[in-house]
């Protein structure tokens, strides 16, 4: 933040550099739809009031002044500005510097660099990263904010106003009751919102879900007839509510539209996308308590950030407690939004109690249920809308097989891979899926994990399977190998590694395992002379039918650290144990034929070093001494051409 200035107790401060991009990126019109800036402040302006119940629970003076909770907007036609006003939590001189003049969210450099210059791609961005109030900046060429922080005295509110540019000033200011007023002065382009009717309508669309009552001031009643106009006394205005002010999760499913159902997840979440989908549900018996459950259609910007804020909004008994519950789901699910309104938990309750309290494992463990069984009927009943999903937070779901063991077959139903069956790179083909193309006799389900697709799909483990016709399913996203750890079967079915341990087939005929056992024998001495030369660098030499056009491919032992894991660890600077891979021959292969009649020494030993380091790499794994590798190749070539 830039040095401040102080002149008769108004501080002028500089914007922090992230928030003036912002706020340039805003008065540009980065929304497309200017009327979200109403939406934004008055769900403000309900988290504040909803944070003072919650602090009068702790604390009861704090509900002194506070007859009724409320949100009260004015509109002046004549000085076109815009006036949204609650009696909640408000902020002290410190909070509205911090909250108002920087953005102190840490996915914001995250959001910068996401920006592309569009102005209608740049827009869906920012519900992801929580900024509604510099929204105000859409539609105002000036903002005001007055606000005293519930407990303070009266003298002891802050103002805080900037025109949007480089800086703002905070000054000391009186306010009657705790809460916030933010004062909009419109531009000149918007003046269209210094209209009664216009802001009505723009609270009855987005804010009607609001359990908190939004005013405004009723037109005054005058008496008719002119002349008795004249002389009678205008009757004072009264405020009404504007809308519902009912909150929706306690209403019947039947009651809410589905318009009402979007805007309510809009604004819990700060999202700008309407939801995949949502499942609402009260639950009586031994546990009472109504859920409201959204799967979004955006990823949040901080969906990787595993200590980041999540979980679900918690209201007991209609009281706001906290915003972000996690508690309630498993961190697998950390995508879903939504709200959990209980009957049995206390008022006071904290997180500590919610780790210790039975009550919030059953209903985890029922909400977890429910969000799974919403997920599998989307898969069932819309395939796309699924997919679309399964792109978006399909890595993050791959997480629950290790996570919540009693939910193992229902999520493993949920999960897609890629496959040999078109070779594609998408992800589409479920276990229930490939069950189905198993052919008789074949009782297990096959996998190859790899760096990327196209290593995946190019390596030499498959030549088999696919001169077989057995599917394999190909796994490349760094989770995959951790996952399948977990997952080890599916449908009875056992979840085997093409790379790892003895191949064996269910279908496997006495003619293939004669041929392999003819095969040590002939080549007793060449596999001895290899394993010789390469020492310590693999476990054992063997002769395999994994192998159709390779000559060699490196496998592990049925019980070891796959390769790509292997990897991981060691990128995180993790201890791996040693254990050395096996080499596997393909006997019939040209090169090996030719390398088994090889006498001179330091030929053979630099063409086994070649192969062990092609069959590394084609694995996707890295060299120890590339320039070594290119060494002996280069030379290998250079005798070629004499």
């Amino acid at each position: 933040m830039t040095a401040a200035t102080e002149t008769n107790n108004t501080e002028t401060m500089g914007f922090q550099t992230e928030a003036k991009k912002l706020l340039h990126l805003m008065i540009h019109s980065l929304y497309s739809n200017r009327e979200i800036f109403l939406r934004e402040l008055i769900s403000n302006a309900s988290d504040a009031i909803d944070k003072h119940r919650f602090a009068v629970i702790e604390n009861g003076k704090l509900a002194e002044g506070v007859s009724e909770y409320q949100i009260q907007v004015g509109v002046d036609d004549e000085a076109k500005t815009v006036t949204i006003s609650d009696n909640g939590i408000g902020m002290s001189r410190d909070e509205v510097i911090e909250h108002l003049g920087t953005i102190a969210k840490s996915g914001t450099a995250a959001f910068l660099d996401n920006l592309s210059g569009d102005d209608k791609k740049d827009s869906q961005l920012i519900g992801q990263f929580g900024v509604g109030f510099y929204s105000a900046f859409i539609v105002a060429d000036r903002v005001e904010v007055v606000t005293r922080k519930a407990g303070t005295p009266s003298s002891e509110a802050t103002h805080w106003e900037s025109a949007g540019e480089a800086e703002f000033s905070v000054t000391a200011s009186d306010r009657d009751a705790s809460g916030t007023t933010v004062i909009l002065h419109l531009k000149s382009d918007a003046d269209e919102f210094a209209s009664e009717f216009r802001i009505r309508s723009v609270i009855k669309k987005y804010s009607d879900h609001i359990s908190v009552p939004v005013m405004m001031l009723k037109a005054a009643d005058v008496p008719a007839g002119d002349d008795e106009a004249e002389d009678a006394e205008v009757a004072p205005a009264e405020w009404e509510a504007v809308n519902e002010a009912q909150a929706l999760w306690t209403r019947s499913r039947t009651d809410v539209s589905d318009e009402e159902y979007q805007a309510f997840y809009k604004h819990i979440s700060h999202d700008f996308e309407e939801p995949a989908t949502w499942s609402h549900n009260r639950v009586e018996g031994k546990l009472e308590y109504t859920s409201l459950l959204y799967i979004p259609a955006k990823a949040p910007f901080d969906l990787w950030n595993r200590e980041g804020a999540r979980g679900l909004k918690l209201y007991v008994q209609r009281t706001f407690i906290m915003d972000d519950a996690e508690q309630f789901l498993p961190l697998y699910l950390r995508f879903v939004k939504g709200v959990l309104d209980s009957n049995d938990l206390p008022l006071n309750v904290s997180r500590e109690i919610l780790q210790q309290d039975s009550n919030v494992e059953s209903m985890k463990s029922a909400m977890s249920k429910r969000i799974l069984d919403m997920l599998q009927k989307m898969a069932t009943s819309e395939p796309e809308q699924y997919q679309q999903f399964w792109d978006t937070f399909g890595e993050v779901l791959k997480e629950g097989p290790a996570e919540d063991f009693a939910n193992k077959e229902k999520i493993a139903k949920l999960l897609r891979f890629a496959s040999t069956h078109s070779d594609a790179p998408e992800h589409t083909v479920s276990l229930p899926e490939y069950c189905e193309r198993l052919p008789e006799g074949q009782d297990a389900i096959w996998y190859v994990v790899a760096e990327n697709h196209a290593t995946a799909k190019n390596s030499p483990h498959l030549e088999v399977f696919r001169k077989k016709g057995i599917e394999v399913l190909l796994l490349s996203d760094r989770i995959d190998e951790w996952l399948m750890s977990h997952l080890m079967e599916f449908d009875g079915k056992e979840l085997k590694d093409v790379a790892r341990g003895s191949l064996e087939f269910d279908t496997e005929n006495e003619e293939e395992k004669a041929a392999l056992e003819t095969a040590s024998k002939t080549h007793e001495s060449l596999i001895e002379r290899m394993k010789e030369e390469l020492g310590g660098k693999v476990a054992e030499v063997r002769p395999t039918l994994r192998l159709t056009e390779s000559p060699a491919c490196l496998v592990v032992g049925e019980h070891e650290m796959g390769a790509q894991m292997r990897r991981i660890m060691e990128a995180a600077g993790q201890a791996v144990p040693d254990a050395p891979p096996t080499l596997e021959l393909n006997t019939e292969h040209p090169l090996i034929q030719r390398l088994d009649q090889e006498s001179d020494e330091q030929r053979f030993a630099d063409l086994t070093q070649i192969l062990f380091d092609q069959a590394t790499l084609a694995e996707g794994s890295t060299l120890d001494d590339p320039a070594t590798y290119v060494s002996r190749l280069n030379k290998l070539l250079l005798e070629m051409a004499q």
